[in-house]
């Protein structure tokens, strides 16, 4: 039996995280051979996705972000709750696929998936609270876990480098796209822009800002969409805030915008550029974190600091859309869940063994 806790969950919250782990346990229920229970939070109870789960009432999940810190520093300080309500004693192996392990266990051996380690590298954009608890946290996950598992090379070197993780511990398993939601349908594109993400320091939208309106300059009728929890009401002319959206909903988005434009700082893997590529729309993407690995040659790529590059990566994707459009629905179809889960499989047969 393999434990896969996804307690730390907040839906909508943890952007990319979720759609790993969502995706994750959707295909291991599909084509999965081995036997799982997921642990789930009381406010996420159908994240298991056809796996059998677990409902975990010790781990007092919120949607806050003071609830969510509240839970997770109870976890860490006082574990024994909550490892009595798991009861992990007769597992073979525990997986934590959102970046920390909680509780701290020592048996059964554990994986975890560590996405990135952007607070090093960005202290600016975290509390002083959360920098202490990441400091504490992120480096007792390292040393218990037997295994770890991120989705890029950049990422495993960060995690060596940072954390001083032996390298023969860390498997990269490249993360997927879900090619039955996300695809071309031939459709007329519309002059609009789209940025699917929550508004964090990290994911750069005042220079984006600065970027479309020297775009908009020369090209009047482009609008820049944005999504995602936590815009402000107020918007810079040419932009239109969508807030959350459905993914049926992102997908229609991506079928209509004429390019995708992400020009996040930083990024442990990035799903919207891959997402769009499959589905046919051209991608103007930044060089932050792991971007450029993920993406390689299929997106105009530019500095994140640099707004005169960001604008002109723009209009080249906006002058030659059926190029980068081919170019990235090739680079796509390199990712998919069923690789990613049967490889997830793998670790855990290596730590059962």
């Amino acid at each position: 039996m393999v434990g896969i806790s996804l307690l730390t969950l907040v839906p909508g919250v943890v952007g990319g995280q979720e759609t790993y782990v969502r995706e994750l346990t959707r295909t291991l229920a599909r084509v999965g051979e081995l036997d799982y229970r997921v642990f789930v939070p009381t406010i996420a109870p159908d994240v298991a996705d056809g796996l059998p789960s677990q409902e975990v009432t010790a781990y007092r999940a919120s949607t806050s972000m003071a609830g969510r810190m509240a839970a997770m520093s109870l976890a860490a300080a006082y574990p024994r709750p909550v490892l009595r309500e798991l009861e992990l004693s007769s597992f073979e192996a525990v997986h934590f696929p959102l970046t920390v392990m909680l509780p701290r266990v020592r048996r059964p051996p554990a994986v975890t998936s560590m996405h990135d380690v952007q607070h090093f590298y960005y202290p600016r954009f975290f509390s002083r609270a959360e920098l202490a608890y990441r400091a504490v946290v992120y480096r007792w996950t390292a040393r218990l876990s037997r295994r770890l598992i991120t989705g890029t090379e950049h990422a495993k070197a960060t995690l060596v480098e940072r954390l001083g993780v032996e390298p023969d511990r860390v498997r990269v398993i490249p993360y997927g796209i879900d090619h039955e939601r996300f695809y071309p349908d031939g459709r007329q594109r519309e002059p609009f822009l789209l940025y699917p993400a929550n508004p964090w320091p990290h994911k750069n939208h005042a220079r984006l800002f600065e970027a479309f309106a020297r775009v908009r300059a020369k090209r009047p009728e482009l609008r820049l969409v944005l999504t995602g929890y936590g815009h402000g009401a107020e918007a810079p002319p040419g932009v239109e805030v969508r807030g959350h959206v459905s993914l049926e909903e992102l997908a229609e988005l991506y079928r209509s915008a004429a390019a995708v434009v992400f020009p996040s700082l930083y990024e442990g893997f990035g799903f919207p550029p891959l997402e769009a590529m499959a589905s046919g729309c051209p991608v103007a993407v930044s060089t932050g974190g792991s971007l450029l690995e993920v993406c390689a040659d299929a997106g105009k790529i530019f500095d994140p600091t640099l707004v005169d590059e960001m604008a002109e990566a723009i209009e080249d994707v906006l002058d030659h859309p059926e190029a980068w459009a081919a170019r990235g629905l090739e680079r796509a179809r390199a990712f998919d869940w069923e690789t990613c889960a049967r490889q997830h499989e793998a670790v855990y047969r290596e730590l059962a063994d």
